[in-house]
């Protein structure tokens, strides 16, 4: 009879572990970008190198020298430009952002599109409402971002010069952060 009551102990004690386990991954799911998967237990910079839609971000984050620094302990929340976002800047910007002596100016570019710590789009929305329509997010570069809803569900930021950018892909969870897919390169004043 012991035997029986310890192994329906041990069969209800896995049985709880299981369903926290799959409660807690069902909370992380892996999202594709640019045809990859990004793993929530992979950081930022772990997951954007295999994201071919992100290539030119990749390689201005290695240009700026960020890439230690976005693969710390964060949280960051990352609004993502694709290549498309950075194609529609003037010909010949991202050439010359990626020389060495632009690096201030990259660096700057860059970290206005990292906000510190982790802001999924809902914690996003309800400060937008919070805020009568619009939320203003400081960046790491000490800038501001102004988000506001487009629609019951299309999230945007605008920067300080103006731009509007689309998030086109939210909520692609990291170990160290939360990144959003942007249509558009936001830029500081």
């Amino acid at each position: 009879m012991k035997k029986t009551l310890f192994s329906l102990a041990v069969v209800a004690l896995f049985s709880v572990a299981t369903t926290t386990t799959v409660s807690a991954q069902s909370k992380t799911k892996t999202v594709m970008v640019g045809g990859a998967a990004m793993y929530p237990t992979k950081n930022i910079i772990e997951n954007a190198v295999n994201s071919k839609d992100h290539t030119t971000l990749v390689a201005a984050v290695k240009a700026a020298g960020l890439v230690e620094t976005l693969q710390g302990a964060g949280p960051f929340t990352v609004f993502a430009p694709t290549n498309e976002a950075f194609n529609k800047l003037p010909a010949g910007t991202v050439e010359t952002l990626v020389k060495p002596e632009n690096k201030a100016t990259l660096t700057k570019i860059l970290t206005y599109h990292v906000v510190a710590g982790r802001m999924t789009s809902a914690d996003l929305m309800k400060a937008i409402k919070a805020g009568g329509g619009k939320a203003t997010l400081k960046t790491v570069s000490g800038g501001t971002l102004t988000a506001m809803m487009k629609g019951p569900k299309t999230l945007e930021l605008k920067d300080e010069k103006g731009g509007v950018s689309t998030v086109t892909i939210a909520d692609v969870l990291q170990s160290n952060g939360v990144i959003h897919v942007v249509n558009t390169v936001l830029m500081p004043m």
